[in-house]
């Protein structure tokens, strides 16, 4: 009997003890190990991107006809020092509309490819002989939710980002969000969205996933694991908290001991 109610009381304090998270990241990664990125995507333009283009030359007048005013926020603003240029806004259609040149179609391109269309439309209708065309993008972002410690939207301006990225701008994953299944939700257009799922654990997924470099607009999420369930309860006090288990397994032990002393 005394062995009886010793084993269970070791059973529930394992029970109670086994649920520790696995937080780690490339669990699979060793020395000197290379790692072959499969899916490196560049970032595209899309509809409803907000892109800033400035067009230089030797002749100042005349560069200026191509670039869009220059303004400062209003008078008062805790940034007037600060200066913006308005952005061209693409398109449904992804075009934009430049000056003299009209529509301009750049859905799809990259910013460089923008920053040769441009270019050459400028050389060929013989408008800037020595053009010097800049483009940046103005208004890219990812969102980022769930178990990370700073939970937001987050933009850049760059022609890659990574997932690892995200997620660094948000602070990291909390102890208790899910490593081995990160979801990235990509909105192919209006009403079609792919779903992936990362695996920030296992270093040969994660490099070979599509999800790996991201596209604007898409937002990372990062399930609670199954530490963090059981003390989604008001009190966390239910059948799959800890704090239950190591509940039971005192009263058990407080059980085993009476009747041990009951018995002997």
């Amino acid at each position: 009997m005394k062995n009886f109610f010793i084993s269970i009381a070791v059973f529930i304090v394992a029970m109670s003890s086994c649920s520790t998270p696995n937080v780690s990241y490339f669990q699979d990664m060793k020395s000197n190990q290379n790692e072959v990125v499969k899916n490196a995507l560049d970032v595209r333009i899309r509809p409803d991107d907000k892109l800033t283009i400035v067009v230089k030359s030797q002749d100042q007048r005349l560069s200026e006809l191509f670039n869009l005013a220059i303004y400062s926020p209003r008078v008062g603003s805790t940034t007037s020092s600060s200066q913006y240029m308005s952005g061209y806004t693409v398109n449904s259609q992804g075009n934009i509309n430049f000056p003299v040149l009209g529509e301009l179609h750049v859905a799809g391109l990259m910013r460089e490819e923008v920053e040769q269309l441009i270019k050459r439309e400028l050389i060929n209708r013989k408008q800037i002989n020595d053009p010097h065309v800049t483009v940046e993008y103005a208004n890219l972002s990812v969102n980022v939710m769930g178990e990370v410690n700073k939970p937001g939207r987050y933009s850049f301006d760059r022609d890659h980002i990574t997932v690892l990225d995200a997620l660094s701008m948000a602070g990291d994953l909390t102890i208790f969000g899910q490593r081995d299944s990160v979801k990235v939700v990509r909105a192919n257009n209006l009403t079609d969205h792919t779903t992936y799922v990362v695996n920030l654990q296992n270093a040969n997924e994660l490099y070979a996933s599509p999800a790996f470099y991201l596209q604007q607009n898409d937002v990372v999420y990062v399930a609670p694991n199954e530490y963090r369930a059981r003390q989604s309860t008001v009190n966390g006090n239910n059948v799959r908290s800890t704090s239950f288990w190591i509940s039971i397994a005192s009263l058990a032990a407080s059980l085993t001991s009476v009747i041990y002393m009951i018995v002997k």
